[in-house]
């Protein structure tokens, strides 16, 4: 049989599952428990902390779109970071990008100053340097963020995976800026996939959430034990909510990216404008390996004001179809400043080394009349 495409599995997932009064949509299950038909036999669903039925839809959804054999949902994306870190031994070693999310970086950072993990932070867009450390520290994991937050740096999944098995490593790759629909790592080589489904899976900027993805099932286990260990599996009502963000997901994504291709276009030919960090750019130092490895360049860009901080100032305030604002994949188009804003936990001297600048600024485009926004640009352009 044909495998149905991922638009195709994002709209039927769970439909007509309601054996009860027939409905098509699945029906959402807010019981944080369930009864046992019997002493001694335990039921599928026990209690909701450990398994839930409508969050379970939205796993293996997920799950069937990336490729894996199971998911596990958490209650927000560095709920799902966590949960990796969680899963490998005391006093592992693993090897993060240095310009990956502030988050992840923070956290990472804590768990070395606890003693739990040791943590190399290199730069991976150099593959030969990367496979080398690999090679020499051994690694438990190495955490992949492509492309990278804020500045769009895309690694090499499938060469650094195959390293990374000689080392008998796991792979991790944060898959939250391109979405299931652009970008599928375990059929890269990935061990784990991890999403913040707070960002475009859901869409509509009002559910916190993300998920982990794997393709091997002792992964899957040592997933789910810690996910219920620890207490950060996500809620059947935001669950519920984030399915309803993935049914439309394909169609978003691809206004989100007809939408920034225009503004990078705009950016890109305006001299106040220094440097335009976005992959789909021919001159962009990733752009070969992400036309090799993603199915499109995504809604996400950043780029470099002439004139550093006063001029970000005057830009922000000038700008007016972009909310200032974190997070990113939303409906609604965001603008971010990186350095004060997702990165403000890092020193300056780790925001230097990441290419972090004052000047720099974040756009996660919405899903509004690409002339509007070209328009908006244009005018805050003017007045800097």
């Amino acid at each position: 049989m044909k495998k149905i495409k991922n638009d195709t599995i994002a709209s039927r997932a769970g439909i007509e599952s309601d054996k009860q009064y027939g409905s098509v949509i699945p029906p959402l299950y807010l019981s944080t428990n369930f009864v046992f038909d019997e002493v001694g036999h335990l039921p599928e669903y026990d209690y909701t902390r450990c398994g839930n039925p409508t969050r379970d839809i939205l796993a293996n959804a997920l799950s069937e779109i990336e490729g894996g054999v199971g998911a596990e949902i958490t209650s927000s994306g560095m709920a799902a970071i966590s949960l990796v870190a969680n899963i490998l031994d005391l006093n592992a070693s693993v090897i993060l990008p240095h310009d990956c999310y502030g988050g992840t970086h923070r956290l990472f950072t804590s768990l070395k100053e606890k003693g739990v993990l040791d943590i190399h932070f290199i730069n991976q867009g150099n593959l030969q340097a990367t496979i080398k450390k690999i090679d020499e520290i051994k690694p438990a994991l190495i955490w992949l963020e492509t492309p990278s937050n804020p500045l769009l740096q895309v690694v090499d999944i499938q060469a650094i995976s195959a390293a990374a098995k000689l080392a008998n490593a796991l792979i991790a790759v944060d898959n939250t800026f391109l979405s299931p629909v652009l970008q599928n790592p375990l059929k890269l080589g990935a061990d784990i996939v991890v999403h913040s489904t707070t960002k475009y899976i859901n869409g509509h900027s009002d559910v916190i959430g993300g998920a982990a993805i794997t393709n091997n099932q002792e992964l899957l286990t040592k997933l789910k034990y810690w996910a219920n260990n620890l207490g950060l599996t996500g809620s059947p009502f935001d669950s519920y909510q984030t399915m309803r963000g993935l049914r439309t997901l394909s169609l978003r994504m691809e206004k989100h990216e007809k939408n920034a291709k225009a503004l990078v276009e705009v950016l890109s030919n305006n001299k106040k404008v220094a440097k335009v960090y976005y992959p789909g750019l021919p001159h962009h130092e990733s752009h070969d390996i992400a036309k090799k490895q993603q199915n499109g360049f995504g809604g996400m860009f950043s780029f470099e004001l002439e004139g550093g901080l006063p001029a970000v100032k005057k830009f922000f305030a000038e700008i007016k179809n972009f909310a200032l604002a974190e997070s990113l994949g939303g409906f609604e188009s965001l603008i971010c400043h990186p350095y004060t804003m997702t990165h403000a936990p890092l020193s300056p001297e780790e925001k230097e080394a990441a290419g972090i600048s004052e000047g720099l600024v974040r756009i996660s485009t919405g899903l509004e009349n690409t002339d509007d926004l070209i328009d908006d640009l244009n005018i805050a352009l003017q007045k800097i």
